[in-house]
C-alpha cells in the first residue's frame, strides 16, 4: 500500500525525554557560554518550540552569537539526553522490533538533534531497520525546518524514492508535517497521548506499531 513508512522518533520509536531534563540543558548552555544568572523566562523558552525569532531575541539581551549559542544549547540537550539512557530512563518501546515485519523501507525524521537519533539508533541497536534518519543540524536554521515543515520528510521521501509514504508520529505537528508532504499519516497513541484530543485529522489513530501490520502489509 505505501512505498515507505517514516517515523517520528522521541514518543514513536524511544520514549520521550522528561522535561526537567531539557529544562536542565538549556541552564547549562548559558552557564557554558559564562551566562551565569540568566533570566529564569529566558532558560525557559530555549527548551522546547524554539523558533529562530526567540533565539535571536535572547542571545541579544545577553551579547551572545545564535550560531554560537544554539549549538551550545544543542550539544548540552544531546549530552543530557545521553545521560538519560545511559541511566536507563528513555527506552526503546518494547514493540519497535514488530518494524521487522514490515515489507516496506523505513525512515525516521525527528526534530530532535540529528546527534541524538543517530546515538539512540546506534545505543539500541536498531539502525540496521532504517534505510534513512534526518535530525536538526546544530544551527538557528533548522528551527525552520522543523515540523510541521516538511523540509526533513521530503528529503526522508526523497532518499527512499517513495511516491505514496506514512508517517507515523505523536504529535499534531507530525501530522501536519505528513498533510504538508501530501502524504497519510498515523497517531499513535503512546500512554502520554492515550486520551488527547487532537484539533487534525490523522489518515489512521493507532494504538501501538503493531497495528500498522495491518495498515501497512
Amino acid at each position: 500500500m505505501y512505498d515507505a513508512i517514516v517515523f517520528d522518533n522521541d514518543g514513536v520509536l524511544v520514549g520521550r525525554t522528561h522535561y526537567d531534563v531539557l529544562h536542565e540543558a538549556a541552564w547549562d548552555a548559558f552557564e557554558a557560554l559564562s551566562v551565569a544568572d540568566p533570566d529564569p523566562e529566558h532558560v525557559e523558552s530555549m527548551v522546547v518550540g524554539v523558533s529562530p525569532e526567540q533565539v535571536e531575541e535572547v542571545c541579544d539581551t545577553y551579547d551572545l552569537t545564535p550560531r554560537e549559542f544554539w549549538a551550545m544549547r544543542d550539544r548540552t540537550a544531546f549530552e543530557a539526553q545521553r545521560r538519560e539512557v545511559h541511566a536507563g530512563n528513555k527506552r526503546l518501546y518494547d514493540d519497535v522490533d514488530v518494524l521487522r515485519d514490515l515489507s516496506a523501507p523505513l525512515g525516521i525524521v525527528s526534530s530532535n538533534q540529528h546527534e541524538t537519533v543517530e546515538f539512540l539508533l546506534d545505543h539500541f541497536g536498531v539502525a540496521d531497520l532504517f534505510d534513512t534518519a534526518y535530525g536538526r543540524e546544530p544551527t538557528v536554521e533548522s528551527l525552520r525546518r522543523k515540523k510541521p515543515n516538511s523540509h526533513y520528510i521530503d528529503r526522508a521521501l526523497a532518499d527512499l524514492e517513495a511516491e505514496t509514504a506514512l508517517f507515523v508520529g505523536d504529535n499534531e505537528s507530525d501530522i501536519e508535517a505528513a498533510d504538508n508532504a501530501g502524504i497519510d499519516s498515523a497517531f499513535i497513541r503512546r500512554p502520554h497521548r492515550e486520551d488527547w484530543t487532537l484539533s487534525v485529522t490523522p489518515t489512521y489513530d493507532i494504538d501501538g506499531l503493531a497495528d500498522l501490520q495491518a495498515i501497512c502489509n
